[in-house]
């Protein structure tokens, strides 16, 4: 099957964000099974949270190649092409490897669907995961696994790592996690395995009473990034300084919160045993695109899926911090099942100029139901993305433009002002 071909089954089997979605891990087991369980004798960093685990797992990924490992990194969702789900040393797998772990995949679930074994093709998640851990098998040494959605029936967890990591849990996905932080934590901490050691970034009191009493109840050693001190600490548009434990680091991603993220990512590194010098350079360097991304200048075009409560709140944080002396223009798009109310309450008011539009995908809201819901004074409708692009060139040479609300604008936007 061509690379192509691929990826067209694979969206055709349908986000994992729908009515009638199935979560559990039975259907998972079942085709690793017949895969030969490629998920078992690899080392893994099992990452979940709300917010900042990708950023999180770059930074460790990028540390454990600095450190001389063959580096696997799984992250979802991607921004471009599904490729970029599944990288070995920061490179994507190629489309012809894509193709290859599709067809292994894929056959495999057929014949456990004629037999009866499988209930329905597993999803487009699953599969996927399951690609992965056929290609980390065969290439990495150790792999940074990121979590898809909430953590105690998510695809991936089916591995035992050997150290779990837990960035902050805020409020996302609440039709499939609840309603509440403490359900919401719930879900993450249900990655904790027996005896595991875990890594786990400065919470809200609930979320973090529930996830350490879980840990509490397995055995697990805590690594609280909380308790790191933290000094002279500096924060600028591009990038942050600060010293921990005597030492100076650079966070090369943007904003205040990923300081934070840096933290964690340390404390796993070092619980990982690599070298100090491994660990400044993988922070110094990394990159994760979509993510207050500088794209172009005069104006500045800046990316962020800031899709969440708490990622706009770290969006408004770093325009109150840097933007206030500059026309500030905001692209947004959302998704039909996110707090829209609760993300635009908190952006809309510091846009200037406001561009609504929505992303070729499905679940896009249209820019008309955001603005009944979210009024602004000075708004535009841009019915695709292109067209929003083009309103914003408007924008005067001083300005900062964000494109932003829902990573599949980030997505489509970046693909076409970076080609």
């Amino acid at each position: 099957m061509s690379y192509p071909d691929s990826v067209r089954y694979l969206y055709a089997l349908g986000n994992e964000i729908k009515a009638g979605a199935k979560f559990g891990l039975e259907r998972m087991r079942t085709l690793l099974a017949a895969l030969g369980n490629p998920e078992r004798g690899q080392r893994f960093v099992h990452v979940a949270g709300t917010n900042g685990k990708g950023s999180t797992s770059a930074m460790i990924a990028n540390a454990l190649c600095y450190e001389g490992f063959k580096t696997g990194l799984y992250t979802s969702p991607h921004l471009g092409e599904p490729t970029e789900r599944i990288q070995v040393n920061r490179a994507s797998v190629s489309h012809e490897e894509f193709a290859r772990l599709f067809e292994t995949v894929h056959s495999t679930a057929e014949s456990l669907l004629k037999t009866e074994a499988l209930d329905a093709h597993p999803s487009y998640f699953e599969t996927v995961t399951a690609m992965a851990f056929l290609f980390f098998r065969e290439r990495a040494d150790i792999t940074v696994l990121e979590v898809g959605l909430g953590g105690r029936l998510d695809a991936t967890n089916v591995v035992t790592p050997e150290l779990c990591v837990i960035t902050p849990v805020s409020y996302d996905h609440e039709a499939f996690l609840g309603n509440t932080l403490e359900s919401i934590a719930a879900e993450k901490a249900g990655i904790l395995k027996t005896g595991v050691p875990m890594v786990m970034a400065k919470q809200q009191s609930p979320a973090g009473e529930v996830i350490a009493k879980h840990a509490d109840e397995l055995g697990c050693r805590i690594i609280e990034a909380s308790e790191a001190n933290i000094s002279q600490m500096s924060v600028g548009p591009r990038y942050s300084t600060f010293v921990l434990e005597d030492t100076e680091y650079v966070c090369g991603l943007a904003g205040r919160h990923q300081v934070q993220n840096a933290v964690t990512a340390i404390l796993t590194c070092q619980e990982l045993g690599i070298h100090r010098r491994n660990i400044q350079e993988g922070l110094l360097t990394v990159r994760w695109p979509g993510r207050l991304e500088w794209v172009s200048q005069q104006p500045d075009f800046v990316l962020d899926g800031a899709h969440n409560p708490a990622g706009a709140g770290a969006l408004a944080t770093y325009i109150y911090e840097f933007c206030k002396d500059r026309p500030v223009w905001m692209v947004y798009a959302a998704m039909r099942d996110k707090a829209i109310e609760e993300v635009a309450g908190q952006l809309f008011p510091l846009a200037d100029r406001l561009i609504v539009t929505a992303p070729d995908f499905p679940r896009a809201l249209r820019p008309e139901a955001i603005l009944q819901l979210m009024p602004h004074p000075n708004a535009t409708l841009a019915q695709s993305v292109p067209e929003a692009i083009e309103v914003a060139r408007a924008a005067p040479p001083e300005a900062i433009v964000f494109f932003t609300g829902s990573l599949f604008l980030v997505g489509e936007a970046r693909g076409l002002l970076l080609k």
